[in-house]
């Protein structure tokens, strides 16, 4: 008898878009908390609809890089963060919320991995820009 291995895009371990948006709203929550990167958040309380709008291209943006029939029309990484001069320990504080996102969800190791293996591609794109 021969197996089959039905492979399952990152997207679909994930909880499709409707996962996707619980980490975005997690990671965010993490992000305002975290005291070495929340001066770069907490301005946007005052603005609510810019964060709707950075919650809506970060939920279509990992939508489609992970797998799912999502179309970003989003800026680059590397627009996007221009000006920002994000510092690589800022960097790993944003991967360690999205880690805390990821771990209150209960992703297994495997999806994880996946995740930051996304993550570090993105590194030069975000980091000193």
């Amino acid at each position: 008898m021969e197996t089959t291995l039905t492979e399952t895009t990152l997207f679909e371990r994930l909880g499709g878009k409707l996962g996707i948006s619980k980490l975005v709203e997690d990671t965010v929550d993490a992000h305002m908390k975290n005291p070495a990167i929340n001066a770069r958040f907490l301005p946007f309380l005052k603005e609510p609809d810019r964060l709707a709008k950075i919650k809506q291209h970060t939920i279509d943006f990992f939508s489609a890089g992970s797998g799912g029939p999502v179309t970003y029309s989003g800026k680059d990484m590397v627009t996007a963060h221009t000006g920002m001069n994000i510092s690589p320990a800022e960097y790993m504080h944003v991967i360690d919320d999205i880690f805390i996102a990821l771990d209150k969800q209960s992703f297994n190791d495997d999806t994880k991995k996946d995740v930051l293996a996304i993550l570090w591609s993105l590194k030069s794109m975000i980091i000193s820009k």
